[in-house]
């Protein structure tokens, strides 16, 4: 059973009109309003499900529902108070919408608004903040993706129904509408899409200002990403946004809050010499989702291919001497050696031998177990564990699996990797945040390589060690640090503060914040000065982020066994009300606009496990008139505390028999399954020839290559004409990777970022030869290949 989109009952697409989006980007944050817009041209009621998934660390501001003439409003409470409410209402037959958090994954929102009657209207508001991510090309990258995949449930896990929502559904029956506005105090460079947009508009004349619109006619038939290029987007910034005055004295809300954006800059005698050592553990989802196709067109490739590819450059790149291990998962986990084994030859060609019979075939998705398993190995002495995942995300255990992480973050370093449109951001940048790694999306048409290349590059940084923040103000003035200590560092990576400013300056108007760390055990000093007037216009951004970024904090705090449990919830409540953010521990509730009561009407709520990024409207036709007259009448109204819950109870009422039969004989999963299965079963696409991997995968582990027919064949010649120009004064093997390194930085330098560990494992093995000087081999080389490189260039 697949459903996809807006559906009624008989599997028809509900007319959603247009979704109607405006961004407003403000350095390194974006605050998000959607509108969306339909009708039910049905012959009666229609009842609508809304869900939401957001960007991980997003922060709901605003959700409002216009229905005909009736405007209804969220507002935030304590969860209790709020379920109570929703409870009152539902049991008394009244309409009613309650929105929480899943319990499982902070990234989605799931609610029920109610009744449409036929031929009625409707206007869905939802407002959110969010940080944007640094690209390795130094742009921020927005993402508003258009599907939605369904999410792996483990079985026993108690997450509650797996989505019957899924992608490949074909042309959407509705359009996008968005705009975008950016300012900056840096002057902004150029904004780029995927999408076509309408020519970029400059507000001020340096370039500090711009807007910029979707070109008409845009279906959301993909993912809208935009990329904003800032000048000199690397160097530390910060903003200082104003409080509200009506706020509580004291309270965050009418403290001045700061966003410091760092970017700690390493010597480059440090980073001119990566570690050799390592323990190097890579964990590759094999369920059938990795079956599916990364993207639509010329060249799509299924994520079990392109990861296979991805190990492959991993293997070649890694140093001798190191330990690896690569694991598979899916319902189940195996790994290629008993355990982590030392990086040679031998073991190389073995574990690529297992790389090449890799498939999609282990079932679902349970990453927990095989997370487990690592973290009971034991460490290897002066060999710093990284570890490496892979999935594209869907599972529906994610607060339990950033617990394991987080509990072990002490011994190694986590890098992560959201595989595919679709892959949750809250498990992939939770993990990253956890385990002091560094969290990469591979969406659409990306090359996965130089993302995970790039994250390579962070885990052989040497470690950085004795981090400490500290703060310079005019005197009467304070400083709160919202965010949590800083544990993890690398060069050229973004690193976010938030702090409340106390008190009153006595005159200053400047505030330095400045980073002291350790590393290779060299002292280094990173130091920012900030001016202390506030941002104007803002509209409190920097505050409900901060906000959020304090409550992640003390549910941290509350799930690691924190004593005062009672004072941190009552705190995260008191910040969530306050900000109008949601949290665990708060629900937005609706009410009447006008007269603050309860808008009447049935409703239905169902628990979900967890979602990707994406706007999605999932609808089930229902009798409303039928379920008013039953009225929800329960003697238990009180205990309906969950989704899965009011969902059954919604669902015995009027969902459909058969829909009700899918849920009871649990063929959602089984749907799922069978979609995993499948998709393993359907013929490969033929690939194409990538003379990259070729020539990467014929590589010794010690950095050298053969001369033979294999390696000639990438360059275009054949082994006798590579044979005849060879120098007397080197073998064949010196001869062939000298080659190699030539065709690299002649054909290949705008992948440089994909080969650079290959290359420098070249020039090291061709440095230990002692051949002497090179300089005719390589012009020789030059000749042979129709390519102009120095020797210089080639780093031997």
């Amino acid at each position: 059973m697949e459903i996809c989109g807006l559906l009624t009952a008989k599997n028809e697409s509900v007319p959603l009109k247009s979704i109607s989006v405006q961004v407003r980007v403000q350095d390194h944050v974006a605050t998000v309003s959607s509108t969306l817009q339909y009708v039910n041209e049905e012959e009666r009621p229609l009842e609508a499900l809304f869900v939401f998934p957001l960007p991980a660390d997003a922060a709901v501001c605003h959700f409002s529902a216009k229905i005909g003439e009736q405007e209804i409003v969220a507002e935030v409470q304590d969860r209790e108070s709020a379920r109570d409410q929703y409870d009152d209402a539902v049991s008394s037959g009244q309409q009613a919408f309650l929105l929480e958090e899943s319990p499982e994954s902070p990234d989605v929102f799931r609610l029920s608004v109610g009744c449409l009657s036929a031929g009625q209207n409707a206007a869905v508001t939802i407002i959110y903040i969010t940080e944007l991510a640094v690209q390795a090309d130094h742009s921020l990258r927005f993402c508003l993706p258009a599907v939605l995949n369904p999410r792996y449930t483990p079985a026993g896990s108690g997450a509650g129904i797996v989505s019957e929502i899924s992608s490949g559904c074909g042309a959407v029956p509705y359009t996008l509408i968005l705009s975008v506005h950016v300012s900056s105090p840096k002057p902004i460079s150029k904004l780029e899409s995927n999408c076509s947009l309408d020519p970029l508009v400059f507000l001020q004349s340096d370039h500090t200002q711009a807007t910029v619109n979707l070109s008409p006619g845009h279906m959301f038939d993909k993912d809208f990403e935009l990329f904003v290029f800032y000048q000199d987007t690397h160097q530390p910034s910060a903003i200082v946004e104003a409080g509200v005055t009506t706020a509580p004295p004291g309270s965050l809300m009418r403290d001045p809050v700061v966003m410091i954006s760092l970017y700690p800059e390493f010597p480059e005698e440090v980073m001119s010499s990566l570690a050799t050592q390592g323990e190097f553990v890579f964990v590759i989802d094999r369920s059938g989702s990795m079956g599916s196709m990364m993207h639509h067109g010329t060249g799509a490739k299924m994520r079990i291919e392109s990861a296979k590819d991805t190990l492959l450059l991993l293997l070649k790149s890694l140093p001798m001497g190191c330990y690896f291990n690569i694991y598979g998962f899916g319902s189940d986990f195996e790994s290629f050696f008993p355990q982590s084994v030392v990086y040679n030859q031998e073991t190389m060609d073995q574990a690529l031998k297992r790389v090449k019979e890799m498939k999609s075939d282990m079932g679902g998705t349970e990453i927990l177990q095989p997370l487990k398993h690592i973290y009971s190995q034991r460490c290897h002495p002066d060999h710093p564990r990284q570890l490496f995942v892979f999935t594209d995300g869907e599972v529906g255990n994610t607060k339990e699996v950033l617990d394991l992480v987080k509990s072990h973050a002490h011994s190694h370093r986590c890098f992560s990797f959201g595989i595919g449109e679709g892959a949750s951001a809250a498990l992939i940048t939770g993990m990253a945040r956890e385990g002091s790694g560094h969290a990469q999306f591979i969406t659409d048409t990306d090359r996965m390589q130089p993302k995970v290349m790039q994250s390579l590059r962070f885990a052989l940084q040497p470690a950085v060690v004795n981090i400490s923040v500290d703060w310079t103000l005019p005197d009467g003035l304070t400083v709160d640090t919202l965010s949590p200590p800083i544990n993890v560092l690398f060069q050229g990576q973004r690193t976010l503060i938030y702090a409340q400013l106390k008190g009153e300056s006595s005159g200053g108007s400047e505030g330095t914040v400045t980073v002291k760390y350790s590393l290779k055990d060299q002292p280094v000093t990173n130091q920012l000065h900030f001016w202390l007037k506030p941002t104007e216009e803002t509209g409190l951004s920097i505050h409900r982020l901060a906000a959020r970024t304090l409550m992640r904090s003390l549910e941290q705090e509350e799930r690691s066994g924190a004593a005062d449990v009672e004072g941190i919830r009552s705190r995260m409540v008191e910040l969530s009300v306050q900000a109008g953010v949601s949290s665990v521990h708060t629900a937005f509730i609706a009410v009447n606009k006008d007269s603050r009561q309860t808008v009447k009407g049935p409703l239905q709520q169902r628990r979900v496990s967890a979602y990707d990024l994406s706007f999605v409207i999932a609808v089930m036709q229902a009798n409303c008139g039928y379920a008013e007259e039953q009225s929800f009448r329960c003697s238990k109204k009180k205990t309906l505390r969950t989704f899965t819950e009011r969902a059954f109870l919604k669902m015995s009422n009027w969902v459909p028999e058969q829909i009700q039969n899918f849920f009871r004989s649990g063929s959602a999963t089984a749907s799922y399954d069978q979609t995993d299965s499948e998709s393993k079963n359907d013929p490969a696409p033929e690939p194409q020839k990538d003379l990259l991997l070729q020539l990467v995968s014929l590589q010794k582990a010690s950095g050298c290559w053969d001369l033979d027919a294999t390696l000639a064949d990438v360059f275009g010649k054949t082994e006798d004409e590579l044979t005849n120009q060879k120098p007397a004064q080197v073998d064949g093997s010196v001869w062939a990777t000298l080659l190699a390194l030539i065709w690299l930085y002649s054909c290949k330098i705008e992948q440089q970022v994909e080969w650079q560990f290959v290359a420098m494992k070249a020039a090291s093995w061709i440095g230990s030869q002692k051949v002497g000087d090179l300089s005719q081999c390589v012009c020789v080389g030059n000749v042979l290949l129709g390519c102009q490189v120095t020797k210089e260039t080639l780093g031997i």
